[in-house]
């Protein structure tokens, strides 16, 4: 009886667990978790898993082709996937005629092993393969049944970039275009022409860094020499943004931040106000920003191929009120009789006066409570983008705005309505179109890296990006954002960020040299890691000849070199966005010594034989005194990203011996 009576319990277990399990089976799927947040989330209960054996059909060739093109490209960066797998169909429908919440707006249908995406136009249809790569991610290739609506809260969604006191690399910009496009951010201003403070230039204008970041045929040698942009590099990058889904939009800066120009033509330059500024009184002023503009913006050829472009107009001195709002009246119109939609920074507040400004079809960048009247903006018919100094300026390493932005803050707090720190508009105020954040790079020639600001750029695309695609239809959890935004990448196949894996196979195949390695000055070693980004240490024994020559390389990426010799000093130091770093420490001639380099995203250390030596960290440039007679001081930064690309060089590599390397990453 008890073996009956155990059996009968035996089987009434089992039944409870199949019907737990046909239960659990039956659960809804839960919203897929990308970045941004979908609004809309109808789930089944299947869940497909992705294989490598996919066709992608598309029902419009003409206006989906490229989304096609670049969504396979994407596809196959994808690691793991069965190729044997039964077929997947993923269907990119263009359908104008759809009800969508605007032109952005997509569906996602998942189930039977089929996606179909569609949207009302090409961009809402790109957005949705966004969504089903940051999934395809999220999910390890697993992607739960459903159906998505989705759709932008602010038409805005925006990354300014100071290229104009510190260059960026065209590669630079068009991986930002990717990762700008991964969190469906749609604009991209780009800030060509700027300059830096005088008082850290001895107080002369003539020596003060200035650039302009443009070819011009215009005018010969306008572009700076140390970085610029030819007029078919930077036409390619806007028809990759059309292709993304992100409007490039050009800025040149006038009639203030102008330095770049009067450096080339002294005599439209103030003298009453200082050299950044135009003079508004000269006719060559109006002659060399009618022809500037009108070069890139006309032609066959047009060099600014999209629908905006931005005028600048900050910042000017308020003793010229009425000069400057008919400069800034006159240019936005001028910009507008060229076929293009203007854009500025707001000054309206600061420099007020009688002359009417032109307002109807202009956007303005609102910016600061003392510059900008929201309230009194709108009523003129002023379009506003918040770009708040308090919460969304970066300079970096200057000590003042914020180095980094308070995502958190921002995550829980901020919305665009918050247009200064004063004044807020109302919920759906008409005419705020969105919101936009900077990086300014205020002190020219600290020593700031491509890859210092990206480290700071990127997680503010991610919370922008959220708040301004979900708007306030969310409770926002910080710490699951933050652990998804550290978990996604920053775009399918970008890695700024130069993270890699102490157990990746590629780092496992450079050679560790165990028996020294001689190289002769053209021996150069390829590996398949460009570079470590912070938080690794390298170490390796180095025996130097005596005749290297200067800057021969040891290691070398194609953004930065570890060098003996460096700058013709003896010293060993480094090489990146044109700077040359030097540590304090020469090794010496035909002998044995080991070399362990640390970065971190404060600096760069260097120790030897075991002992630390050398920090590059925490220095600092005192200025002359500056026009309200004080000292300013500048932070320098002197990090390292380190290159791994290739270990000596053909051309110019070092000559000696070298074993012994070891590599930590700082990642597992």
């Amino acid at each position: 009886m008890k073996k009956i009576a155990l059996l009968a319990v035996s089987l009434s277990m089992a039944s409870a667990i199949f019907a737990v399990n046909e239960k659990q089976e039956s659960i809804v799927n839960k919203a897929p978790t990308i970045i941004p947040a979908i609004q809309k989330w109808d789930g089944l209960t299947d869940t497909l898993y992705f294989s490598g054996n996919y066709k992608i059909k598309i029902n419009n060739r003409k206006e989906l082709d490229a989304t096609s093109r670049i969504l396979e490209s994407d596809l196959k960066t994808i690691k793991n996937l069965d190729s044997a797998g039964k077929q997947f169909t993923i269907e990119l429908n263009l359908k104008p005629s759809a009800k969508f919440e605007n032109d952005e707006a997509y569906t996602i249908n998942i189930q039977n092993k089929k996606i179909v995406i569609t949207g009302k136009t090409k961009k809402g249809v790109f957005w949705g393969t966004r969504t089903l790569m940051q999934m395809l991610f999220v999910g390890n290739n697993k992607i739960p049944c459903g159906e998505i609506y989705d759709f932008p809260e602010y038409q805005s969604r925006g990354f300014m970039i100071d290229a104009g006191r510190k260059f960026f690399t065209i590669d630079y910009l068009k991986d930002y275009i990717k990762i700008l496009s991964y969190y469906k951010m749609n604009e991209f201003q780009i800030h060509l022409n700027d300059n830096g403070f005088p008082q850290f230039f001895d107080n002369d204008w003539d020596k003060t860094y200035a650039a302009f970041r443009l070819e011009s045929e215009t005018f010969p040698g306008l572009a700076a020499k140390d970085g610029h942009y030819t007029k078919d590099e930077f036409r390619e990058l806007q028809k990759m943004g059309q292709m993304y889904g992100v409007n490039v939009i050009p800025e040149i800066d006038i009639p203030a931040h102008s330095l770049a120009f009067t450096h080339y033509k002294p005599e439209i330059g103030s003298d009453k106000y200082g050299k950044d500024h135009l003079d508004l009184y000269n006719p060559e002023t109006y002659y060399f920003c009618d022809a500037l503009l009108r070069e890139y913006i006309t032609g066959e050829d047009p060099v600014f191929i999209g629908p905006d472009v931005h005028i600048g107009t900050d910042e000017y001195d308020a003793k010229e009120s009425e000069k400057y709002r008919e400069f800034t009246d006159r240019y936005l119109k001028y910009v507008e009789t060229l076929g293009k939609n203007p854009r500025m920074w707001g000054g309206l507040r600061w420099l007020k006066g009688e002359t009417k400004v032109k307002a109807d079809n202009v956007v303005v960048n609102a910016w600061s409570y003392d510059w900008v009247d929201p309230f009194k903006s709108l009523d003129d018919g002023y379009k506003l983008i918040s770009t708040c100094d308090t919460w969304l300026y970066i300079v970096p390493a200057a000590g003042y705005y914020r180095d980094y932005l308070d995502d958190k803050w921002l995550l829980e707090n901020w919305r665009p309505e918050m247009i200064n720190s004063k004044e807020t508009l109302p919920d759906n105020t008409p005419g705020l179109l969105g919101g936009m954040f900077a990086v300014w790079n205020d002190h020219c020639m600290n020593g700031i890296s491509q890859h210092d600001v990206h480290l700071r750029t990127l997680p503010a695309v991610k919370v922008l990006a959220q708040k301004l695609w979900r708007g306030k239809n969310q409770d926002y959890d910080y710490e699951s954002y933050k652990n998804l935004s550290l978990k996604l990448p920053e775009a399918v196949g970008v890695n700024r960020l130069a993270i890699v894996s102490n157990n990746d196979e590629d780092l496992k195949n450079i050679p560790s040299f165990k028996e020294s390695e001689h190289f002769d000055g053209q021996k150069s070693i390829a590996t398949n890691i460009k570079e470590l980004g912070y938080g690794y240490n390298v170490s390796f024994d180095i025996k130097p000849e005596k005749d290297n020559r200067a800057n021969t390389v040891i290691f070398k990426s194609d953004d930065s070199r570890l060098l003996l010799n460096c700058d013709d000093s003896g010293c060993l130091g480094f090489e990146r966005d044109n700077y040359y770093i030097k540590f304090a420490y020469s090794p010496k001639p035909d002998k044995w010594v080991n070399i362990r380099i640390e970065g971190t995203s404060r600096g760069t250390n260097l120790y030897v034989d075991g002992k630390l030596y050398e920090k590059l960290e925490d220095k600092r440039m005192r200025s002359s005194l500056n026009k309200h007679k004080r000292f300013d001081y500048m932070n320098i930064v002197q990090t390292f990203v380190f290159p791994l690309q290739q270990i000596g060089d053909k051309e110019n590599g070092f000559k000696g011996e070298m074993r012994n390397l070891k590599i930590d990453t700082g990642s597992n």
